[in-house]
């Protein structure tokens, strides 16, 4: 009878990993918002990582977060680094690339809770008296990943985070 479960349990395990290695090798999470703001304004909200931490919807998962800022302000080289809660974890990130005003690219290293490498990038597409934000984060799918997101829907987590720093980036850049 024992025996029976075992194998079992190791033939449900076995298939667990074989449909999580079916899923795809790279993530992508993108949410886009349309703010009655010049793509000037925004790019300056996002590039200045200074700035870009008035709306980061990340920073208020732990407020006795340890945070520093490195290289320039803003541009490439720009960089922010942090330590906090285990919604937090430990990581930084740093710009890569800025296409005034239209593109910031960054990476994102988290460190904790797990090892992680990912691209951010923002878009900006002036769309008659407004402007078209796009905020995507793309990465690799390791397995374990890939084994989680049977479990958690990472579009969903990280999407509603993301939709709520666009709402609070659009709500800093419509004031005056």
């Amino acid at each position: 009878m024992l025996k029976t479960i075992l194998i079992v349990v190791v033939v449900l395990m076995a298939a667990w990993l074989g449909f999580a290695a079916t899923r795809p090798d790279t993530f992508e999470v993108q949410r886009s918002i349309t703010v009655k703001a010049p793509p000037d304004k925004l790019f300056a909200l996002i590039d200045n990582l200074h700035n870009f931490n008035r709306w980061n919807p990340f920073l208020a998962k732990d407020p006795q977060l340890e945070a520093s800022h490195s290289g320039p302000p803003a541009g490439p080289g720009a960089s922010f680094a942090w330590q906090g809660n285990k919604d937090m974890g430990k990581g930084s990130m740093t710009v890569t690339r800025s296409q005034a005003p239209t593109q910031v690219l960054m990476d994102l290293h988290i460190v904790e809770p797990f090892e992680a490498l990912n691209q951010v990038e923002f878009t900006l597409q002036p769309d008659a008296a407004a402007t078209q934000v796009t905020w995507a984060l793309r990465g690799p799918s390791p397995t374990i990943s890939k084994v989680m997101g049977l479990v958690f829907n990472m579009d969903r987590m990280i999407g509603t985070d993301f939709e709520v720093g666009l709402a609070q980036l659009k709500a800093l850049a419509e004031q005056n």
